[in-house]
């Protein structure tokens, strides 16, 4: 058995029991300088105490920690490159015998502070006293997506899925060591590609995680920049060249044809829950069709022209065969598609995180799809088995959200994929007894936007449905887009409506309705 792959099985099934008891004593933070387990190669290279801070420019207070940064795995790579599965591990002096698995972003290929933040309300999981780690999944990178390490073989599988297993197991041996008992249960959290590893963790690792939450998750990113690469192909060919010839998909529309398309989206869709408040949670319901927008004379600020309308609607539809048939989810209309801030709205253009290389002036759908097909090593880092028996078996529990304005990857793929994984895992028991779906009315990629409520805690909604047996039946979100609003998130299919009568920007005055 290569030397990667040995582990002290005996200690790490141990580890992985809730609850399960070690005879040693606890461990000083230092002592990790000398920490090693048999057959597996790791450095520690820095072990610290860390002082308790203060809550401060909207940040929460953190508690005194035991901060151990290392490297598993570490190596020679192709071209002669350093690689190893870099980590971070936040061990707390109040512990609250729980760990936490937190997400990485873009391509990863840093070390982010483990403190469990994402999607985690006022207080991230290390200032609660969860265990908190997390890794660069095996290489460096600048700028989040450097993808020069995918030469590496083995670097590559790091970063689809090697990596956060290994962590996991590690970090759990870890905190065993260091407290003289596992974490009682055991929880991950992520966004992007953080929302990817999730799905990762609960298709590849069932028994890991008791809990696991995952956000806008970067499902397939082959197919999801596909999508971009065809709406900026079609928004290009519809929209006046700029000097040099180029297409300018981003010119398309004018600032008051996209304040046009917005406002007569919300006209048609926004009170469908009860309320005109500028967003839109019945969603199901919104039937806006763009072509009601057609001028039938001369472009006016009123209407589009007909090249405008076809040029939307082919693009919000998604990228389709020869034969019609869909190769990704099309994108719903939503009040944040015209946001100007942080990642722009898809009105103004789409923003590929990783180029692909595809000629936007000769966008060829088709020939496109064949070669992300063909790309087998790029399919492997695609989150899409749908069989979590063994998951939901053990009483995992599974939450996803999704930014319905998210201008990277379609909130309707992830339902796509919560539809399909309902069908797949079966059992007696339906979906929603195990996972819960939420989308998130204007919420960009993970967090952000002009029209929503954006900040909400997940983390407490799966630790009581996993520790307590409390189901989220709804997660009250609020945002900085509308203070003093609070809106409960329902879960799919359900929407919040208001009830009446009572403040409607109090969120006890809606209920979850499908």
């Amino acid at each position: 058995m290569p030397e990667r792959f040995k582990m002290p099985w005996l200690s790490v099934l141990l580890s992985l029991s809730a609850g399960t008891g070690f005879a040693q004593a606890p461990h000083g933070c230092a002592d990790f300088t000398g920490y090693g387990m048999a057959g597996v190669k790791l450095q520690i290279t820095k072990a610290a105490l860390v002082a308790p801070s203060v809550a401060s420019n909207g940040r929460a207070a953190l508690p005194a920690y035991c901060r151990v940064d290392g490297v598993l795995d570490p190596r020679t790579g192709a071209e002669g490159k350093s690689y190893g599965i870099g980590f971070a591990l936040a061990l707390p002096d109040a512990w609250n015998g729980g760990f936490l698995f937190q997400g990485g972003g873009g391509l990863n290929g840093t070390v982010g502070a483990p403190l469990g933040g994402q999607a985690a309300g006022d207080s991230p999981a290390l200032a609660r006293g969860f265990a908190v780690v997390s890794t660069d999944t095996g290489h460096k990178g600048t700028g989040g997506f450097d993808s020069s390490f995918m030469r590496d073989q083995q670097a590559a599988l790091d970063f689809y899925y090697v990596a956060i297993g290994r962590v996991a197991v590690l970090a759990k041996e870890m905190i065993a060591w260091y407290y003289g008992h596992g974490a009682g249960h055991s929880y991950f959290d992520g966004c992007s590609t953080g929302g990817r590893e999730a799905m990762i963790m609960s298709q590849r690792y069932p028994s890991y995680f008791d809990g696991i939450i995952s956000g806008d998750p970067a499902i397939r990113t082959g197919y999801s920049n596909l999508a971009l690469g065809y709406i900026g192909a079609v928004f290009g060919k519809a929209a006046p060249r700029v000097a040099s010839g180029q297409l300018a998909p981003g010119q398309l529309f004018s600032d008051s044809d996209r304040k046009l398309i917005v406002q007569s989206l919300l006209d048609r869709c926004d009170a469908n829950d009860g309320l005109r408040d500028g967003m839109i949670f019945n969603t199901r319901a919104c039937d806006f069709d763009p072509a009601a927008l057609k001028c039938t004379g001369s472009k006016t600020d009123q209407c589009l022209m007909a090249s405008q309308v076809d040029a939307l609607k082919d693009a919000f539809a998604g990228p389709k065969s020869l034969h019609g048939d869909p190769y990704y989810a099309g994108f719903p209309y939503d009040a944040g598609i015209d946001d100007s801030m942080g990642l722009p709205g898809l009105l103004r253009g789409p923003r590929i995180p990783v180029q692909t290389g595809a000629d936007a002036s000769n966008f060829d759908v088709d020939k496109e799809a064949a070669r992300i097909a063909a790309d087998a090593g790029g399919r492997l880092g695609d989150s899409t088995w749908t069989n979590l028996g063994s998951f939901a078996g053990h009483g995992g529990k599974l939450i996803f959200y999704h930014g319905l304005s998210d201008p990277w990857f379609s909130p309707l793929d992830t339902l796509g994929y919560y539809q399909k994984m309902a069908k797949d895992t079966g059992g007696t028991n339906p979906v929603t007894a195990w996972s819960r779906l939420y989308l998130v009315p204007g919420m960009a990629h993970c967090q952000g936007g002009s029209a929503t409520l954006d900040h909400f805690d997940m983390l407490t909604a799966i630790v009581d449905w996993v520790e307590k047996g409390q189901t989220p039946d709804a997660v009250v979100a609020t945002g900085r887009a509308f203070p003093g609003r609070s809106r409960p998130l329902c879960p799919y299919p359900q929407h919040a409506e208001y009830k009446g009568p009572g403040d409607p920007n109090d969120a006890k005055n809606f209920v979850c309705k499908e």
